[in-house]
């Protein structure tokens, strides 16, 4: 299933619809204005909290983390020491890790679980400069999840880029 992922631009607080490949409403990205961290709300269409996107306060390197329920789901970082390509980890609650990979900055990344694609993230399909598609391959993956950390790792390469 593929997913559009369509920012605003100057959208108070970063909220925006992601939709399925029939343009439907699939999720709703709630950016919590005026708290201390970053913090971004999944949602389904009807407004029911499906994983909350959280930036760690204090860590040596950014990190975000994918809650569900109020536990801890995923945790976000990127990979230290890798010098040709910018490579983000994706480490699961039961200790599996997913590699996000390819190139991050220009919206054409892979999300993998030992060594089999689960995802393509790719702007390639788009002229908007703010759209890009998330091709869920696995009928039995986690989709939010997945998204999710699409929308994390993007968000860390937008901050990254606007501190410098």
């Amino acid at each position: 299933m593929k997913y559009v992922v369509r920012e605003k631009m100057f959208a108070i607080g970063d909220d925006y619809w992601i939709e399925d490949e029939h343009g439907r409403r699939a999720f709703y990205v709630d950016g919590k204005v005026l708290r201390i961290r970053d913090t971004l709300e999944l949602q389904d269409p009807d407004g029911n909290e499906v994983a909350v996107i959280r930036k760690k306060l204090v860590s040596l390197r950014d990190t975000m983390t994918i809650e569900r329920d109020g536990d801890v789901l995923v945790t976000v970082r990127k990979k230290r020491l890798h010098l040709l390509r910018d490579v983000f980890r994706a480490e699961l609650a039961s200790g599996e890790e997913l590699e996000v990979r390819g190139d991050i900055i220009d919206k054409e990344f892979d999300i993998e679980y030992e060594g089999e694609r689960l995802a393509r993230i790719s702007r390639k399909w788009f002229t908007l400069r703010d759209a890009y598609a998330i091709d869920i391959e696995r009928e039995d993956a986690d989709a939010a999840m997945l998204i999710a950390v699409a929308v994390c790792v993007d968000r860390m390469v937008d901050k990254e880029h606007d501190d410098d």
